[in-house]
């Protein structure tokens, strides 16, 4: 699948207005030959007078991080490989930075790093080197260019240098995954394993392999982005019917929708509903 322009929502940010008031954050397609394995590229940049931690509920993807902490001449900059995040993802921005983000469709990442299991980089953050042994180059060549094109273009350049490799079991994964985000009837690891065709061991197979976290564990992570989503626009559109939508998204009871969502997020939806903020 590839799409004609970036998404445009918020799912997964907590408190999207906090955080996009204080920062310039853009999305950008890749090349043509690589929208089958990306979500798209995100660049931060920020100037901030104080301090502000941002908080994100992290989808199943892998992302690579090119990243500038400090004004252009005297900062400090790097670049690292991401795993799927299995909690919240909470870092602080403080003064001047900037972001150059890859992320990649939930299995998308094993065709430019076909070395190891996805799953290897589950939960750790890495230095590129350790993913991509062959990277040359300072990261200064994607982080120093102003314009945004000429950012999204090295950051082409640095992935068609190590790929995409052919991989049939990657794409299967990758519209595995989009089922589970698409189809609401899809509420269990059995149910997507009917649908692939594959026993319900080999989808586990699959999923280590090329996604890195469990069939379960995507159909939860999306249920969760979608009570965030919902809490976040309560504020404009009336508190949710919280049972409702647990028997929605295929939870038992309202009740094991509001400890998910608490255990994610660090407060209960109505909590969150009525004013973003996490402990």
């Amino acid at each position: 699948m590839s799409a004609s322009a970036p998404r445009r929502d918020t799912r997964g940010i907590v408190d999207p207005a906090g955080l996009l008031s204080r920062v310039r954050f853009r999305r950008h397609l890749p090349a043509p030959e690589l929208r089958p394995y990306l979500e798209h590229y995100w660049l931060i940049d920020w100037e901030l007078p104080e301090p502000y931690t941002s908080h994100v509920v992290p989808h199943p993807s892998v992302n690579v991080v090119f990243q500038r902490y400090g004004p252009p001449a005297a900062g400090h900059a790097s670049a690292e490989v991401a795993g799927i995040g299995l909690g919240l993802f909470t870092h602080e921005l403080t003064g001047t930075g900037r972001v150059c983000g890859i992320q990649f469709r939930p299995g998308g990442f094993r065709p430019f790093a076909p070395a190891r299991p996805v799953s290897t980089w589950t939960g750790r953050r890495v230095p590129l080197t350790d993913a991509f042994p062959n990277a040359t180059g300072s990261p200064a060549a994607v982080l120093t260019p102003d314009e945004d094109h000429a950012r999204v273009a090295a950051l082409d350049a640095f992935l068609l240098a190590h790929g995409p490799a052919p991989d049939p079991a990657a794409d299967h994964a990758v519209e595995l995954v989009e089922l589970a985000r698409s189809d609401r009837t899809i509420r269990r690891a059995a149910q997507l394993a009917a649908a692939s065709g594959l026993s319900a061991r080999s989808l586990q197979r699959l999923f280590a392999d090329r996604v890195g976290v469990g069939p379960k564990w995507v159909i939860l992570r999306y249920r969760i982005h979608e009570a965030l989503e919902r809490a976040e626009a309560a504020g404009t559109t009336g508190t949710p019917d919280w049972a409702a939508l647990a028997a929605e998204l295929g939870y038992s009871d309202q009740a094991h929708l509001v400890r998910d969502f608490t255990t994610t997020i660090g407060v209960p939806p109505t909590a969150y509903a009525r004013g973003p903020s996490v402990p």
